[in-house]
């Protein structure tokens, strides 16, 4: 049983903008990955280095991409939902 959508959707003015950002912060995060990438292309033998505490760069760098993936994942709900709010408001009169 197809019971259709919970909401009806309407025009998104604010496309254009969410897709720019989204791009946008995708090939920053390609930067630092790329980083990571290079370091152990590089010179593996960095990546056993400690840095922090115990722990070595492979495990510092690698937690600190799934922190900026999170963080740059609420920034971009965060501005989105700004965007929204603000170019879509018309719709709601």
């Amino acid at each position: 049983m197809d019971h259709g959508p919970a909401v009806e959707l309407g025009v998104d003015h604010a496309v254009k903008k969410k897709t720019k950002l989204g791009v946008i912060l995708f090939f920053i995060y390609l930067i630092v990955y790329a980083g990571f990438v290079a370091i152990g292309v590089a010179d593996y033998t960095l990546m056993g280095k400690v840095v922090l505490g115990n722990q070595n760069l492979a495990v510092v760098y690698g937690f600190g991409l799934i922190i900026f993936a999170i963080l740059l994942g609420l920034f971009y709900n965060w501005r989105c939902t700004k965007f929204e709010n603000l170019m879509n408001k018309e719709d709601k009169s």
